[in-house]
């Protein structure tokens, strides 16, 4: 490969910047070649619509593989939970890396605890999936709380704790990992209370899937940085969500972890939930099999899943699905 400098387009946000920052370092040593970052503004970075409204799917994406098909960077990073399920065919997923923690995570005033927040506590997230399950989470457990739509970057919503106008916010706490931020959080929501979105906590490194040298050298050098287990893992969860034919912005919650014996991982188990953003009616379920040695297996573990959600019911829980 040359010397010259590959370019990484990456959103302009602090956390979208720190973590295409990570990405550039690592390509950096497995290339040997400088890496520049070229910052790209997306519809919704720019957008004051909550996600719900402008769809979500794809609008942080879209920009960056525009840039990417024209040639003005040779691979981009993205939140994989960003991700539309429908991968682009002149693009290639080049590498998934390790998975940053995949959960959930409260920012809350006076150090409490979700459970410890006062009746009426205001707590605030831009995501339908948050709000369905705290809210049925809530319902569950006798508490008292008010779910309340917000947008904005990591600063701007725990701003609205910090002045006074929410109670807590949730966050993920990949995020927080990335910038540094992870002393601030007050409560880390166990997944079995609210899981994730398909593929949070996750990395996407896409470049062309050209038929040149160039794009296969670096396909083949992005490859090293893939990790196998976080591949299956997300490609089960987005296969469900795909399967629900959801958006990335629809209510659906899924995580696929190995469960190990010792140190040996044996089985891959996914869970999936989707409900009312009242939390009046969920449908969550689990499946456990082999862990998927191939991308096939892996699709369909979701697709059963899903299959079997949507024999419950799920469907009429989504509300608008995605076309």
């Amino acid at each position: 490969m040359s010397t010259k400098a590959l370019r990484l387009g990456t959103r302009r946000s602090k956390l979208a910047m720190a973590q295409s920052g990570q990405v550039a370092d690592a390509v950096r040593r497995v290339t040997g070649r400088p890496v520049e970052l070229v910052e790209i503004t997306t519809y919704g970075d720019t957008s004051r619509e909550h996600l719900a409204q402008i769809g979500g799917t794809g609008v942080f994406v879209t920009a960056l593989r525009d840039a990417l098909a024209r040639g003005e960077v040779d691979f981009a990073v993205h939140s994989l939970k960003d991700l539309p399920t429908t991968q682009p065919e002149e693009l290639v997923l080049a590498a998934v890396p390790v998975r940053e923690d995949p959960r959930d995570v409260i920012v809350a005033r006076d150090a409490l605890k979700f459970t410890d927040l006062p009746r009426g506590a205001r707590i605030g997230t831009g995501s339908p999936r948050r709000m369905a399950q705290l809210n049925a989470y809530a319902r569950a457990h006798g508490l008292d709380i008010e779910t309340v739509p917000i947008r904005g970057n990591v600063d701007t919503r725990i701003g609205f704790v910090r002045d006074g106008e929410l109670d807590a916010v949730v966050l993920a706490a990949a995020g927080l990992n990335r910038i540094g931020r992870s002393d601030e959080v007050t409560d880390f929501l166990s997944v079995d209370t609210v899981l994730p979105a398909p593929g949070q906590g996750a990395l996407a490194i896409e470049c062309r899937a050209g038929n040149s040298a160039q794009d296969a050298a670096l396909i083949a050098a992005l490859g090293e940085l893939d990790d196998p287990l976080t591949r299956a893992a997300v490609t089960a969860e987005r296969s469900l969500l795909a399967a629900l034919e959801a958006g990335c912005s629809a209510p659906v919650g899924a995580l696929a972890d190995n469960l190990a014996d010792g140190q040996i991982v044996k089985e891959m188990r996914l869970r999936g939930v989707v409900g009312t953003t009242d939390g009046s009616r969920t449908v969550q379920l689990s499946t456990t099999g082999p862990v998927p040695d191939t991308h096939d297996r892996a699709m369909a573990l979701g697709r059963e899943l899903a299959a079997e959600m949507l024999a419950q019911g799920a469907a009429g829980l989504m509300g608008e699905r995605a076309q």
